[in-house]
């Protein structure tokens, strides 16, 4: 649904250092029939000098109350001006946006989540759609800088949760796949969103195992409909139109086979 709604804020909270959580509710007419796990869409900053929405990971979509969450880290001008935003005020929004994640490769299957940082948020959607399919079982382990958690009792929902975090504060020291091996976690799949080096490790793991492996990639958007070409990343295939072997982020991805991107 590649159309720009005015979205109502319902909540505004912050949920760590420099972290929120949004939500928004969609007008009784205009509800979409489907948001899938790993979805993105853009929203627009309440600042007139601020012309392009910032692309955001869905969190949580509640169909009921025609909701979804949004949990950002503040990160610049356009995301404090969401931040500030009040409940009952205004929001506009661009989206449904992107390709999630194919549920239907992971039906049945123990699925390993892994999150780093702001890549956590998609994560929550994803492990819920996932807890509710007969014979699947998450195992989440999400990476944080410090003891400044955000989502855990969400994700604890929905499956066995491990932390790793730079500092060792809590859970173990060092990152996802220090926390993988130290748990000796095993799985048929991996899905994860998080920063580059993170995926590029992820990629090499699941080649390691012999598993298949889906990653979101966080990229700098600036349409957010591939008109643009400012998300580009290299592929293994070539495409049939344009003949180079390039995918736009924002609308092949964000999710990809792992080995069907160079990273």
């Amino acid at each position: 649904m590649k159309k720009k709604t005015t979205m109502t804020v319902t909540e505004i909270r912050s949920l760590a250092e420099g972290v929120f959580s949004m939500k928004l509710r969609y007008p009784e007419n205009e509800i979409p029939q489907e948001v899938r796990p790993g979805q993105f869409a853009g929203l627009y900053p309440n600042d007139p000098s601020k012309l392009l929405p910032r692309p955001i990971s869905i969190c949580r979509w509640n169909p009921d109350t025609g909701e979804l969450q949004f949990v950002f880290r503040v990160a610049g001008a356009g995301t404090a001006s969401l931040a500030a935003q009040k409940i009952g005020s205004s929001v506009d929004m661009l989206g449904i946006l992107g390709n999630g994640y194919d549920l239907e490769k992971l039906a049945g299957k123990r699925v390993l989540l892994l999150g780093g940082g702001i890549g956590i948020p998609p994560m929550v959607e994803l492990a819920a759609a996932l807890a509710s399919m007969p014979g699947s079982e998450v195992t989440a382990v999400m990476g944080y800088r410090n003891s400044d958690l955000f989502l855990t009792q969400e994700l604890e929902r929905y499956g066995n949760l491990l932390i790793a975090t730079e500092d060792g504060s809590v859970g173990t020291k060092g990152n996802v796949l220090d926390a993988v091996r130290e748990n000796g976690v095993r799985a048929d799949a991996v899905c994860a969103c998080g920063p580059m080096p993170m995926l590029r490790a992820v990629k090499k793991f699941a080649r390691e195992q012999g598993i298949p492996a889906y990653i979101s990639l966080e990229e700098r958007m600036a349409c957010g409909v591939g008109a643009c070409l400012g998300c580009v990343t290299k592929t293994v295939k070539t495409d049939s139109h344009s003949h180079v072997r390039n995918a736009r982020i924002c609308t092949e991805g964000p999710v990809f086979d792992a080995e069907e991107v160079e990273i």
